[in-house]
């Protein structure tokens, strides 16, 4: 009888150690990225920069900001401005309702870190997209809100926006574009 119990338990680690197999093998090309609204578009972010997702609060607001600058939220200590993208990238009117979240974004480059929060109109889903799905934005001449997206992409014949996190979270950029 030990000998079954035995057996048993290695099978389990023989098929655990398979599934953990065709797991790093079917998403070895797959990026996650956190899909969200803005009106009726479709972004998405690289998953690995979300550091939380928190519903709306307003945020305190600074004085002389652009209008896209909603304030600042104090966040576990750490002071976080919030920009909303909807009104970033004049896509809508922003609409302050209960689907409307804050992503908090958070990256690490040249040993700095930047958290900052995005407004959305309503989180989606995670997406598993393959490295060969993802395609070129399209060159319109100039700089523009293009210089914001990395790639897009198709999900069930609907185009998702990849943001590059990196160009969005520049604080310096804030100043320039009032």
């Amino acid at each position: 009888m030990n000998e079954t119990v035995h057996d048993a338990e290695k099978n389990d680690q023989v098929n655990a150690d398979d599934y953990a197999e065709e797991l790093s093998r079917s998403t070895s090309l797959d990026e996650q990225y956190l899909s969200f609204s803005l009106g009726d578009e479709i972004y998405a972010v690289d998953i690995l920069s979300v550091q939380e997702i928190r519903t709306w609060e307003v945020p305190t607001m600074l004085p002389r900001s652009p209008d896209f600058v909603k304030g600042v939220l104090n966040l576990r200590g750490t002071i976080v401005p919030v920009i909303d993208l909807r009104a970033k990238f004049k896509i809508c009117k922003p609409v302050y309702d209960e689907t409307t979240v804050v992503i908090i974004l958070r990256l690490e480059e040249k040993g700095r870190i930047r958290v900052m929060g995005i407004v959305v109109d309503a989180m989606s889903d995670v997406l598993f997209i393959n490295k060969d799905n993802i395609k070129n934005t399209p060159e319109f001449g100039g700089q523009g809100d293009a210089e914001y997206i990395d790639g897009l992409t198709t999900i069930s014949d609907v185009v998702v926006s990849l943001l590059n996190t990196a160009t969005l979270l520049n604080i310096d950029d804030i100043d320039h574009t009032t």
